[in-house]
């Protein structure tokens, strides 16, 4: 039985020709703005397969899992996408970039931390996420606004997992809600970096979501949890993070070193 929120390799395949076909703005903007969004989705989907055998219930264990698988999934299309418009494949794009070539914000590479802390960067990112593929169902380039329509499918999963999570943990011991309130103020510096606005942004118009525009959806479910769960957001100083311009963090660099030590060591091995 296929679990909620899994993606089967015929899926995949379908992302991947969706990706590969009917392109409206072949242009280097379109190349990078889909760098920005799978990167995202590949360094978070990296991020959360380390929690496999490592998670507090085997339950979870399947559930990241899953959501790392649906990441990836996402990833591939929209790498492949990306690289359609310079002759790279996916594996060029994830294995063979170094640090500041890659386009991905900080909080999805912040240290998994205790599972508190992964759940609060998950909530955050999934909240954001499910904004951003909403928006981008109504994207002018048909090959975004498909994924897209695929991927908000399994984002709405990802975002009430990460939900039901935060209240669990909030309501529960003095030592769980103690761990979450931490969580929140370690996540919350990087939370503006994924709705400042670009010249990027301004040059493709329809054809991507304004982050900006997709702050009042995000700042509306992250309202409705808090006074659920009787959460604060911190009053804390947004960081200076420049991911989509390849400016990033050392976490970074310990994620890619693992990520694609095999890709290098063995260039064009196939199994």
């Amino acid at each position: 039985m296929r679990a909620h929120g899994d993606v089967t390799v015929d899926e995949l395949h379908l992302a991947q020709e969706l990706a590969g076909s009917g392109a409206t703005a072949a242009s280097a903007d379109i190349a990078e703005y889909a760098l920005w969004l799978g990167d995202d989705a590949l360094i978070l989907s990296q991020q959360l397969g380390a929690w496999i055998s490592r998670a507090p219930e085997l339950e979870e264990d399947v559930a990241l899992g899953n959501i790392a698988l649906d990441l990836l999934g996402h990833a591939r299309s929209l790498l492949h996408y990306a690289g359609s418009f310079d002759g790279r494949s996916e594996d060029d794009l994830a294995y063979f970039r170094d640090e500041p070539e890659f386009r991905s914000s900080w909080i999805v590479e912040r240290p998994n931390g205790d599972f508190a802390q992964t759940i609060a960067r998950q909530f955050v990112v999934a909240t954001y996420m499910f904004e951003l593929y909403s928006a981008l169902r109504s994207s002018s380039d048909e090959t975004l606004a498909a994924i897209a329509e695929k991927a908000l499918k399994e984002v709405d999963y990802h975002r009430d997992h990460a939900v039901q999570w935060m209240l669990r943990l909030a309501g529960g011991t003095e030592e769980s809600r103690a761990r979450i309130v931490r969580a929140i103020g370690d996540v919350w510096p990087f939370v503006d970096e994924l709705f400042r606005d670009d010249e990027l942004i301004d040059r493709l118009g329809d054809a991507a979501a304004r982050p900006s525009a997709l702050r009042g959806g995000f700042d509306a479910v992250v309202d409705t949890v808090f006074h659920q769960a009787e959460l604060d957001i911190p009053p804390v100083a947004a960081s200076s993070a420049g991911g989509r311009h390849g400016s990033h963090a050392t976490p970074l660099g310990h994620i890619l070193a693992e990520m694609q030590v095999l890709a290098r060591r063995h260039p064009g091995a196939t199994w």
